[in-house]
């Protein structure tokens, strides 16, 4: 004889795979991080939290904001170009890299306000922001709601749209399929995600895959980045884009998968001061994989008044093409075809930890 589950069989029975699940949901973690490098500069800041932090150079100030699931050792190879006339202060944002990770709000808004209070801290009064990734999503923030303490905007690779959130991201909004989604998932597979998001895979090393796991088994490290998607509400707030008047550089991997160039295009036409540069055969880090045509273009950014003049491409590496408002498809050359980097979903880790090129 068999028997029908009813209704309420059928709800305890998912109330009960919910509660197992949340047995092992993950936890925030306040105070120092076990392991901490003790050759590293902390702040307080006024909320409590506890960050980490580099301040470095000499001149115009310049603020560093890395990308989700990344640190401030993203820059380490870029730090000490600007360091040579520049202040250059570079953050770990909450819940990342060596900064605690404590319970709370971790929407772009919220970690604008933090970079906002270091910066007074260490007595910064107005900066450029250079941002990647979903720290881009933090830098337009801060133009929104402090514009005349910004100077002007460079952003590598920009996430900053609602459209751009993968399925996984949306679902996890939801109390209790997150928690799931979040401790079977996040984890997994570190080498094969960040591996995707280069045009070149071969760049990366294992020395760095390992270092990104060692990161992302210290303790509050799930939760937060959990709360870092739930944060990511774009859709409240992306049209207000068009209010930012700060000169902006985007510097933008043509091959990126995880923010590919039509979302470059895209913010290009919302913002009224903007100039694009592209990097054939680079995924996700022009930083890395366009290394040195990338960072001259920042600096001659950072050096001009206000637009960039066409550059040549260095020796042995692609130009980066000169798109003033929108790169056309005929303004970018002709190329060996793309390595195979099929659209996925962000990879949990998009450079945390970086050391140097990867």
């Amino acid at each position: 004889m068999t028997h029908r589950r009813g209704p309420w069989a059928r709800r305890w029975g998912g109330l009960a795979l919910v509660a197992l699940a949340l047995a092992g949901c993950p936890r925030f973690h306040d105070g120092p991080l076990p392991g901490e490098p003790t050759d590293s500069t902390y702040a307080e800041l006024p909320d409590g939290t506890r960050v980490r932090y580099v301040d470095e150079g000499e001149g115009p100030a310049v603020v560093l904001v890395h990308g989700f699931a990344a640190s401030m050792d993203t820059w380490r190879t870029l730090r000490p170009e600007l360091a040579a006339d520049h202040r250059v202060l570079a953050l770990d944002l909450k819940g990342f890299g060596w900064s605690e990770r404590p319970e709370g709000d971790y929407s772009p808004l919220a970690q604008a306000r933090l970079v906002f209070a270091l910066m007074d801290q260490r007595g910064i009064e107005r900066a450029t922001l250079v941002a990647h990734s979903w720290g881009s999503s933090v830098a337009l923030a801060m133009a929104l709601e402090h514009p005349e303490r910004i100077e002007r905007i460079a952003l590598y690779d920009a996430w900053v749209f609602e459209e751009q959130l993968p399925p996984t991201f949306v679902w996890a909004r939801a109390r209790g399929l997150g928690e799931i989604i979040f401790s079977t998932f996040y984890k997994q597979r570190p080498d094969d995600k960040l591996a995707s998001a280069f045009y070149d895979p071969t760049v990366l090393s294992q020395e760095y895959v390992d270092m990104v796991e060692t990161m992302l088994d210290r303790p509050g490290t799930v939760a937060a980045a959990l709360a870092a998607v739930r944060g990511q509400r774009y859709a409240a707030y992306q049209e207000r884009y068009r209010r930012i008047e700060q000169p902006t550089l985007l510097l933008w991997g043509r091959e990126d998968p995880i923010t590919q160039l039509q979302d470059g295009e895209r913010l290009a036409s919302m913002l009224p001061d903007v100039r694009m540069k592209v990097y054939p055969r680079c995924g996700h880090f022009p930083m890395h994989e366009a290394r040195a045509s990338s960072t001259r273009d920042l600096l001659e950014f950072l050096r001009t008044e206000p637009a960039l003049e066409s550059t040549a491409a260095l020796a042995g590496e692609p130009e980066a093409i000169d798109a003033p408002h929108s790169p056309r498809a005929d303004e970018v050359e002709p190329g060996p075809p793309p390595a195979p980097t099929p659209r996925h979903e962000p990879a949990p880790a998009d450079g945390g930890g970086s050391e140097a090129t990867p």
